[in-house]
């Protein structure tokens, strides 16, 4: 699976920093589902054994669906250890997302097999903090290898499940778009409201003018972008 050359390859820079400051297990942590109207947020944590990666792994937003699961099932036996931890739409409207992000990785975390002594999240953000070990990077799911295989390994997960609500609730794109925003999303909640999968706590019911009324407070938190 050939990469264009203008995609930067994904390399130990960084896990090698942190191993020799003494980290024996480094995870690498990202994250799927922060942006949607439906379903979990959901974190992977990925932990490799500094091989070289399968051809043509990068961020999983630069794959297609195709490619994005035939790498899945490549990195699954690759990887050294992996685990997802998730934080469903109630609780994410409960405690926000940054926390709901904060329990997902976790939970992850919780789940490998052994404790990692530092954890890399890609962005600026610290959304895990003590007492887990983090460094962050800007881009570090096109740069780190543990990073970029958590991001596919994650997005494969997460797209597996929301497609798998969509028999139960025809209409919404729930296949296609994963719980994102989209015309047909839109449409279909305009027309039959929400699902059990919904987040009630976000902006966008302010321009579904019959659904509004149900729409959740939660105070002290920034407002998620709105339809128009």
């Amino acid at each position: 699976m050939p990469v264009s050359s203008t995609v930067p390859l994904p390399g130990y820079t960084i896990e090698r920093e942190l191993s020799a400051g003494g980290a024996a297990l480094v995870a690498g942590v990202d994250e799927v589902g922060r942006g949607a109207w439906a379903g979990p947020v959901v974190v992977c944590a990925a932990v490799t054994d500094g091989s070289p990666p399968p051809e043509g792994l990068t961020d999983s937003k630069r794959l297609t669906p195709a490619r994005r699961t035939a790498m899945e099932a490549l990195l699954r036996p690759w990887v050294r250890d992996h685990a997802f931890g998730r934080a469903e739409p109630a609780e994410i409207d409960e405690a926000g997302m940054t926390e709901a992000l904060r329990r997902a990785a976790d939970r992850a975390l919780a789940g490998l097999r052994l404790r990692p002594d530092a954890v890399i999240l890609d962005g600026r953000h610290d959304y895990l903090g003590p007492p887990w070990r983090v460094r962050t990077q800007v881009k570090a799911d096109l740069t780190c290898v543990s990073v970029a295989a958590a991001s596919v390994l994650a997005k494969v997960h997460r797209d597996t499940y929301m497609a798998g609500l969509d028999p139960d609730h025809p209409g919404y794109g729930f296949a296609t778009a994963v719980g994102y925003p989209s015309p047909v999303h839109r449409a279909a909640l305009a027309e039959h409201g929400p699902t059990p999968h919904h987040r009630m706590s976000w902006a966008y019911w302010d321009d579904l003018p019959k659904w509004r009324h149900l729409r959740r407070p939660r105070p002290g938190t920034a407002e998620q972008p709105t339809l128009l």
